[in-house]
C-alpha cells in the first residue's frame, strides 16, 4: 500500500509539479526533507534519483535538464546542505537551465536560535535565482491558499525564465506522519506568458547597407532550425559565421576554429577582418582571442539576440533583440536579399591558409594532450554526445573537428566544479552514449559525480592527466612565478585507477602514443560497465607543444 506525506504543503507541491510535467526529482538524504522524499517516491508520475552529495546532486539535475530540456526539481535537508547547491545554481542562472530548488527548513521562528542545521535559508540564492519563495507551515492561517499560489508562481517563473527558482519549505515536526489517500486538489490554471517578436524595419535597412556582416555564435544547444537558417546565409557568401565547438552548428562554410584563424592578428589585421555589423547569438564565448579582436574592431553596430541576456560583451552593443535566434532569423530571411559579399572571401582565404598550417603541425605533433585531442576527434563514434570539462579541455576542443557531435560544457561560470556530475546527469537521460573528456583536476575535484547508481554502462570518461592544472602554464602570466607548481598549477601524482574500481568503472591507463592508438577503438565497444580511459601526459611538454602550434600557425 502506498503511503504519502500528511504535510499539506508537500501534497500541494507535488500536485502542482505533476500538473506542469516536472517529473524528475533529485533527492539528497536527510530528515527534514523526508516528507518530500517519501511523498515524491510514492507517486508514479515522478522519477526520483538519490544523489548523496548536494553539490553533485544539483549538477546532476542541471545535466538532466540539459538533456530533457525541461525543469528538474532538486531537494535537500536544511542547513549547510542547501548551501552546497550554490555552484550549480550559479551555473544554471548564467546558462538558463531551469532548476526548481526545494530546500526543506526548520520552522521559520527557529532561525538564529542555534537550533541544529538551521541557517538563514530564505532568499539564500537571491543573487543568482529568478525567484525566491517561502511556504507557510501547515498550521498557519491561510497556509493552503498561500502555498498553492506561491508554488504555482514559482513553477511558472522557472519555466518562463528558464532558470533556477528557489522554494524554501519550513516544516514542523512530526515529519513522518503518513496518509493512505491524497486529497483532491483543484486543476491548476496555467498563466505562462508567451513572447512575440516582430523585426523592426530599420534593422532590415541596416542589414542591406552593411558590407561586412559577421555572426558570432557562443554557447548554444543543438538547434537544427537555426543551423538551417545560418546555412542559407552562408550559401551565397552573404555573411561570415564564426562558431565554437559548443555552438553546436555545423556547415562547411562556417568558420569553426576561431583561435586557429585569428591568433596572430596584427593591428592591420584587426582592421582588415573587422565587421561593420556584428550579430551575436548564444551565450558565453570560450575564445578570449575573439573577444579581444571584436573589442578592438569596434563595429559600427552590434546586435545581440537572446531571450534572457543582452550583455555588452564587446563594448559596442546597439540592439538588444529579446527573442530566440531562430525566430529572429526566420523573420529576417523573409525580408532580405542574400547577396554575396567580398567579406566572406576575405575570411575564406585566411581559413585555407591556417587550415593548411594546422595540418602540417598535426603530422609532427608528439604524444601529448594536443595529440590526444586530435586522436579523439577522429576516433569518437558519431552517435556519442560529448561533454568537455572547463579550462584546458574545452580550449583544446576548439582546435579540432568535433562538429559532428552534440557538444556541451558548463560555460555559464566556466568553473571546473560539477563538470563530471553534469555529464553523468545528462548521460542518465540519453539513449545514445555520452563521453566526458576532462582534465585531471576537474575530475578529481568532482569525484562524487561518480557516486551515482544510475550511470549507464555505455558512458565513457577520458581523463587527460598531465599532473597539474596545465592551463596555468598555457595562459600568459603565471609562468615564472615561484608559486606556480605548488599553489597555482598544483602539481600532483594521483591517478584514477582506484577511484574507477571503487565506483564500478572499467579502467585503462595509457602512457604512450602506441598504446593509445591501440586501445582507443576497444574503448568504445559495448561493455557491462561504464569505462574510464586515463591518458598520462605529465612527462610531456604539453604547454610548449600547444604554444609551438600557435607559433607555427603564423
Amino acid at each position: 500500500m502506498k503511503q504519502y506525506s500528511a504535510k499539506r504543503s508537500i501534497q500541494i507541491l507535488a500536485h502542482i509539479l505533476e500538473q506542469y510535467g516536472i517529473d524528475k526529482i533529485i533527492i539528497s538524504p536527510g530528515s527534514r526533507n523526508a516528507p518530500l522524499s517519501i511523498h515524491f517516491s510514492e507517486i508514479d508520475a515522478f522519477q526520483c534519483y538519490s544523489i548523496v552529495d548536494e553539490r553533485a546532486a544539483a549538477f546532476v539535475g542541471l545535466g538532466i535538464s540539459k538533456s530533457i530540456k525541461k525543469p528538474v526539481a532538486i531537494t535537500c535537508t536544511s542547513g549547510s546542505a542547501a548551501t552546497n547547491y550554490y555552484p550549480a545554481v550559479v551555473e544554471a542562472f548564467y546558462q538558463n537551465i531551469p532548476l526548481l530548488i526545494l530546500t526543506a527548513d526548520r520552522p521559520s521562528d527557529f532561525v538564529d536560535l542555534f537550533d541544529g542545521q538551521t541557517i538563514r535559508q530564505k532568499n539564500l540564492f537571491h543573487q543568482h535565482s529568478y525567484g525566491d519563495f517561502e511556504l507557510l507551515e501547515d498550521e498557519k492561517d491561510g497556509a493552503d491558499d498561500h502555498n498553492f499560489e506561491t508554488i504555482k508562481k514559482a513553477v511558472e517563473l522557472c519555466i518562463e525564465k528558464s532558470g533556477p527558482v528557489h522554494i524554501n519549505i519550513p516544516l514542523n515536526e512530526p515529519l513522518y506522519n503518513l496518509v493512505d489517500e491524497l486529497p483532491v486538489l483543484p486543476i491548476v490554471e496555467k498563466t505562462i506568458q508567451k513572447r512575440t517578436y516582430e523585426i523592426p524595419s530599420n534593422l532590415i535597412a541596416d542589414w542591406h547597407t552593411s558590407k561586412r556582416i559577421l555572426i558570432l555564435a557562443g554557447t548554444l544547444a543543438p538547434n537544427p532550425e537555426l543551423q538551417a537558417q545560418l546555412s542559407q546565409l552562408v550559401k551565397n557568401h552573404t555573411v561570415v559565421v564564426l562558431t565554437e565547438m559548443n555552438s553546436n552548428l555545423q556547415h562547411e562554410k562556417f568558420f569553426a576554429h576561431i583561435d586557429r584563424y585569428i591568433t596572430d592578428f596584427t593591428e592591420e589585421d584587426y582592421r582588415t577582418y573587422a565587421p561593420d555589423l556584428l550579430i551575436t547569438i548564444g551565450q558565453n564565448v570560450v575564445s578570449k582571442r575573439v573577444k579581444q579582436f571584436l573589442r578592438k574592431a569596434k563595429p559600427a553596430q552590434h546586435w545581440h539576440i537572446d531571450e534572457y541576456w543582452q550583455p555588452d560583451t564587446y563594448f559596442a552593443l546597439t540592439q538588444k533583440i529579446e527573442t530566440k535566434a531562430e525566430i529572429f532569423f526566420s523573420k529576417l530571411l523573409k525580408s532580405i536579399n542574400l547577396e554575396p559579399r567580398p567579406f566572406f572571401n576575405l575570411w575564406d582565404v585566411l581559413k585555407d591558409k591556417k587550415d593548411a598550417k594546422h595540418e602540417e603541425y598535426l603530422n609532427k605533433a608528439p604524444f601529448s594532450d594536443f595529440y590526444l585531442f586530435n586522436q579523439l576527434s577522429n576516433q569518437i563514434p558519431e552517435n556519442y554526445k560529448i561533454h568537455f570539462s572547463n579550462s584546458s579541455a574545452i580550449r583544446y576542443a576548439q582546435l579540432f573537428d568535433y562538429q559532428k557531435h552534440d557538444v556541451y560544457c558548463n560555460r555559464g561560470t566556466s568553473g571546473i566544479d560539477g563538470c563530471t556530475s553534469t555529464a553523468m546527469g545528462f548521460a542518465m537521460m540519453e539513449d545514445e552514449p555520452t563521453i566526458l573528456i576532462t582534465g585531471d583536476l576537474s575530475f578529481f575535484y568532482d569525484i562524487n559525480g561518480l557516486w551515482n547508481q544510475y550511470i549507464p554502462p555505455y558512458t565513457r570518461i577520458v581523463i587527460f592527466n598531465n599532473g597539474e592544472g596545465n592551463i596555468f602554464k598555457i595562459i600568459p602570466g603565471p609562468s615564472g612565478t615561484n608559486a606556480l607548481d605548488e599553489f597555482i598549477a598544483t602539481t600532483h601524482h594521483r591517478n584514477a585507477e582506484l577511484l574507477a574500481k571503487n565506483f564500478g568503472f572499467d579502467y585503462t591507463k595509457v602512457e604512450d602514443e602506441i598504446t593509445l592508438d591501440r586501445v582507443l577503438p576497444n574503448f568504445f565497444k559495448s561493455n557491462p560497465k561504464p569505462k574510464i580511459l586515463e591518458v598520462m601526459t605529465s612527462e610531456c611538454n604539453n604547454a610548449d607543444i600547444l604554444k609551438q602550434y600557435f607559433v607555427e600557425l603564423k
